[in-house]
């Protein structure tokens, strides 16, 4: 369903209007497309305190080229702050520039893990992510900020272009941690997934085909697997995409042991898409609406999760991604058993993350939707999706691409340092964290 506010807030009389009144103001944001795949504008590099990161290569290679004025984005080195004092430094080189970013621009602070060892370092470096998310909210103009916090330039690679393109335009006010693990370079950025296989379930329509879309224009051969009642969608999107279509009910006992005997050769990429909602007040839910978005949402993806790894099924170097949402981070009324079931997605990623990396060298994370525009949130009461759409820093709804982009970030080869991460895909909601 078209945003007919955000049409209307572009136009002449409705800026004036939006202004005059106080009204949320979104901008039509900037997103990937063949045509225009990086942002427009220069990348203005600056630092706040020592800095031991080599950033300069891995910054060239982003597309952008360096300049100060009226720049697309800014990258703040702030790894080296380590106290109250030289948090001085940020804002000294934030604020002559802040104004300056182009619209849809991007402000990406980078900082340094947390030193258990030194809490006047700790607390610097926590202050950048408060730093971060407030001036998130009030940046504007479709600009976006974020916090990375790394060791190693050239294992953030994948991130920093991520973030510093126009495919993170729905990721706003979000920490990041990229920790020291193996990150492989692509023979092409361009074609990063070519020559691996990806299984994306709920395939056959909204955010899962997106998905499968995704990947596939990124060079995976995509599975897409759906309920038998969708198989003639499934086909349809594996016709289109080059990929192959696999009708199965994923709830079932034995959905993992099916889905390794269809892929003999294994997997590179596992993508949990597939999800319901049955939503009503608890007081008002049977146990059998409770029941089954558990079993959809979150039993099927531990057994399927179990079982694939434990068949060896998912390759070295491989990707699980499975999806969280923001009702489970911040919960929802007339969802709790769609939040409870999303935040046990959050607690999965968070606990198999370092054993999956460990003993099976693939990497677990998730996205984490907030209101996306897809036939679920166009069946929403008017007034109550317009809170949805204008309750975010960039005051409008996602896209499902928006999830796609990200989670092909968390599949990307070059993505092996970013484990156990929940990245929120929501424009900087404004319920919870």
């Amino acid at each position: 369903m078209a945003d007919r506010y955000l049409s209307f807030a572009g136009t002449a009389p409705g800026r004036f209007l939006t202004r005059r009144l106080g009204l949320p103001q979104p901008a039509e944001l900037r997103r990937w497309s063949a045509e225009h795949p990086s942002l427009d504008g220069p990348l203005l590099h600056l630092t706040a305190g020592p800095s031991a990161l080599d950033l300069a290569p891995v910054l060239a290679r982003t597309g952008l080229t360096a300049g100060d004025r009226d720049p697309a984005a800014v990258v703040l080195d702030a790894t080296g702050v380590r106290d109250v004092g030289s948090l001085a430094e940020v804002h000294a080189a934030l604020h002559p520039v802040v104004r300056s970013v182009a619209p849809s621009g991007r402000v990406l602070v980078l900082g340094a893990p947390l030193d258990p060892a030194d809490h006047h370092q700790a607390a610097a470096q926590q202050a950048l992510e408060g730093l971060t998310r407030s001036l998130g909210k009030e940046i504007g103009r479709g600009r976006t900020v974020n916090l990375v916090r790394l060791t190693d330039a050239a294992a953030a690679e994948s991130t920093l272009r991520f973030l510093l393109s126009p495919r993170s335009a729905y990721v706003s006010g979000q920490v990041v941690e990229v920790g020291a693990g193996p990150a492989t370079a692509p023979a092409d950025w361009a074609k990063p997934l070519a020559g691996r296989t990806a299984l994306v379930t709920g395939a056959a329509r909204g955010i899962g085909e997106a998905v499968a879309g995704t990947l596939a224009r990124d060079g995976a051969h995509v599975v897409v697997l759906d309920v038998p009642a969708a198989e003639a969608d499934a086909r349809r999107v594996a016709d289109r995409l080059g990929g192959t279509a696999l009708a199965l009910d994923i709830t079932a006992d034995d959905a993992g042991e099916r889905i390794a005997g269809a892929l003999p050769d294994g997997l590179d990429a596992l993508i949990h898409s597939a999800g319901i909602t049955r939503d009503r007040r608890l007081v008002n839910m049977p146990a059998d609406r409770w029941s089954t978005v558990l079993e959809v949402n979150l039993g099927s993806v531990l057994r399927t999760t179990d079982a694939l790894l434990a068949k060896g099924a998912l390759r070295s170097g491989g990707r699980i991604v499975a999806t969280a949402s923001i009702a489970g981070l911040a919960g929802n009324a007339g969802q709790t058993n769609y939040g409870a079931s999303k935040a046990g997605v959050v607690g999965l990623v968070r606990s198999l993350a370092p054993r999956a990396l460990a003993e099976h060298g693939v990497t677990v994370n998730a996205v984490a939707p907030g209101f996306v525009e897809t036939r679920m949130t166009a069946a929403i009461p008017l007034f109550i999706r317009e809170a949805g759409r204008r309750m975010n820093s960039l005051a409008q709804g996602g896209l499902p691409a928006d999830v796609a982009e990200t989670t092909a970030w968390l599949a990307h080869p070059a993505s092996g340092a970013v484990n156990g991460q929940v990245v929120r895909v929501c424009g900087q909601s404004l319920l919870g964290a």
